[in-house]
């Protein structure tokens, strides 16, 4: 297979900046390649070496992240309690399998740099029986107005480096049983968000209040360093009532705006931004856009007024922004907001009734989710908002005019050709069953045939008998191809994606379990224990990604009883060597928006699978 241009010119782009990656400040630089083309080191978090040793029943698969301001060359040495357990350092990937060591081994990693070994790393976190489990405490349960009581679920999470020490911790919203979808009536619990670390200890708790209903379209959470202090901050929209983490109250305590079908369609609404080692509300300005009238979003009782969608994208290409958005069905506004300094500062904001936009085929575009990539190559993101895209600048750059959908895949899935695809699929029955579209204009490479509410669609490489991506979804019949081609046997799932086993082949996560597809049946690769998974039908993890290790991807369940979050992480050795994925900006902002609306799997700004070229490095810079 051919390497993408576009990976030569990162890997020729790199290797004329590879000092320059640990930029000091918040002095930028911008790297010049060929003279042709610029690139800005992007911001990225300080991360440790998230060492993870995972027991088998022969021993420990011991793994870690290789930096992005780690030297290409580096290679690394383990250490077994302050004993070297490799032979000679290990340079071909980012981990190792210590056969015969028991469960509670403790290990370190130490880099080795131009032949030099430097210090030790933190010590490995340890899934001694294949997961770790952080403990949680529900919050108490209650009563509604109308007499239902209710208890609290973990629900959808985040992760992102809280207090500033090099680890990920962990930003759990905890759903009442009896959330609604907009579409419902009835009153619902609080939603209640924790901040915790990875051994459990919860830095804060923010209660949302009365005023915010709960259900997966209501609250959607963004937690990164947005004003690169070197600690996340975590965003979401507040209401009168809303009790922060240090228990201050935003807006008025006693007020009411709930009607009597539950839903809230009067009151303030905020947008605040909250510290993430203490959950102080350090900031709250007017959520744009605001509610005006009901009816305007569709209908008059509540639904589709409340339909929102955020996510974190590097609008100047090199610090990040936040995203918030309301509506899809009809009209859609999309706010971009910088933090800096303690305050918020609106960039801009993409409204579909504007003059600009009207008319344009922008309006009841919008998807359940969104996604961020720098889909025109030009070293800012755009926000991919299901049949449309807005630029960096927030200006509309393409629409499709294929409307409304449930899931949506933004990547390298076609590497043989330049740039970025999308796929998606489309939920109404006179459009398209689902489209790959050229990810910089919108146009459509190939289509499937129209008839249905197409509600899942997934593409990945998950077979390696053709080349790129594949793609699936509910309403096809067939695999296809990352041209559009048959390919026979479509895989048993249609809904997550994890890097799992050892290959770089992606393997199906669905409910609580991971499998490899075949073309003849797919293989179980875990079952889950004494898990349940989320939103329903949707049966989707608390959270999937790469959070620990090496570049393969942990799967976050919550336990049955609600009492933990169990981690769980491969097994199986690779001798395929990638950059940690979290140094990637546009799977790293996949992981933040991975909570918004229905929840959607990350992908990387470059292609991982089979026959892949040599992965890129990026370029960044840590706070």
């Amino acid at each position: 297979m051919k390497h993408p241009h576009r990976h030569r010119r990162r890997r020729a782009l790199l290797s004329a900046v590879t000092a320059a990656v640990a930029l000091a400040g918040a002095g930028l630089t911008t790297l010049a390649a060929d003279n042709a083309e610029a690139a800005t080191a992007r911001q990225v978090e300080a991360l440790d070496r998230g060492v993870a040793s995972v027991h088998t029943g022969s021993g420990n698969l011991i793994s870690w992240r290789w930096l992005a301001t780690d030297p290409d060359g580096v290679a690394f040495n383990v250490y077994r309690a302050g004993t070297k357990v490799n032979a000679t350092p290990i340079t071909g990937s980012t981990n190792y399998f210590h056969e015969g060591a028991p469960s509670h081994a403790d290990y370190t990693v130490r880099a080795v740099v131009g032949g030099t070994e430097q210090g030790d790393s933190v010590h490995a976190v340890q899934l001694r029986t294949g997961y770790k489990d952080v403990p949680l405490t529900p919050p108490a349960g209650g009563t509604t107005p109308d007499g239902v009581s209710y208890t609290y679920e973990a629900n959808d999470a985040s992760v992102a480096d809280l207090d500033g020490d090099g680890a990920l911790d962990f930003v759990l919203k905890w759903q009442p049983t009896n959330a609604k979808d907009n579409s419902q009536s009835g009153y619902t619990g609080n939603t209640i968000v924790d901040g915790i670390t990875l051994d459990g200890t919860r830095l804060w708790r923010i209660d949302l209040g009365r005023n915010i209903r709960s259900g997966a379209h209501y609250t959607q959470f963004q937690a990164y360093d947005y004003d690169g202090d070197g600690q996340a901050e975590v965003a979401m929209k507040t209401a009168d009532g809303t009790k922060d983490g240090t228990g201050a109250v935003i807006g008025s305590a006693s007020a009411d705006h709930r009607n009597s079908s539950g839903y809230v369609l009067s009151g303030p609404e905020y947008l605040t931004m909250f510290n993430g080692r203490t959950g102080k509300a350090m900031g709250t300005v007017d959520y744009v856009p605001a509610r005006g009238t009901v009816s305007s979003w569709g209908d008059s009782y509540g639904n589709r007024v409340d339909r929102f969608l955020a996510g974190t994208a590097y609008l100047d290409g090199s610090r990040p922004s936040l995203i918030m958005a309301r509506g899809y069905y009809t009209r859609s506004v999309i706010a971009a907001w910088d933090w800096r300094g303690g305050a918020f500062t609106r960039r801009w904001t993409f409204d579909t009734n504007s003059s600009t936009n009207a008319g344009k085929g922008y309006d009841g575009q919008g998807n359940h989710s969104l996604s961020v990539a720098d889909v025109d190559a030009d070293g800012r993101d755009e926000i991919v908002y299901g049949a449309m895209t807005v630029d960096d600048n927030g200006s509309g750059l393409w629409t499709t005019r294929l409307g409304h959908g449930d899931a949506g895949h933004v990547g390298d899935l076609d590497p043989s050709r330049a740039g970025l695809e999308y796929f998606k699929v489309s939920e109404d029955s006179s459009k398209p069953g689902s489209w790959m579209a050229d990810a910089r204009t919108g146009s459509v490479l190939w289509q499937t045939a129209s008839g249905a509410d197409n509600g899942r669609g997934v593409a990945a490489d998950v077979y390696a008998g053709s080349a790129g991506a594949e793609a699936w979804s509910a309403s096809d019949t067939t695999l296809r191809s990352a041209t559009g081609a048959s390919l026979g046997r479509k895989p048993s799932s249609s809904n997550f994606l994890s890097w799992w086993d050892g290959d770089p082949v992606r393997e199906l996560l669905d409910g609580t379990r991971v499998d490899k597809y075949g073309t003849s049946s797919d293989t179980r690769l875990l079952t889950g224990s004494g898990v349940s998974a989320n939103n329903g039908t949707k049966s989707t993890p608390v959270l999937s990604g790469d959070i620990l290790g090496d570049w393969r991807e942990e799967v976050v369940w919550r336990t049955s009883t609600n009492t933990a979050l169990r981690i769980y992480a491969t097994p199986h050795q690779t001798t395929t060597r990638i950059t940690t994925l979290l140094h990637d900006t546009q799977y790293r902002t996949a992981l933040a928006w991975q909570n918004t609306g229905y929840n959607q799997p990350p992908h990387p700004s470059f292609f991982i699978g089979d026959r892949m070229p040599t992965a890129p490095r990026p370029t960044v810079y840590t706070p």
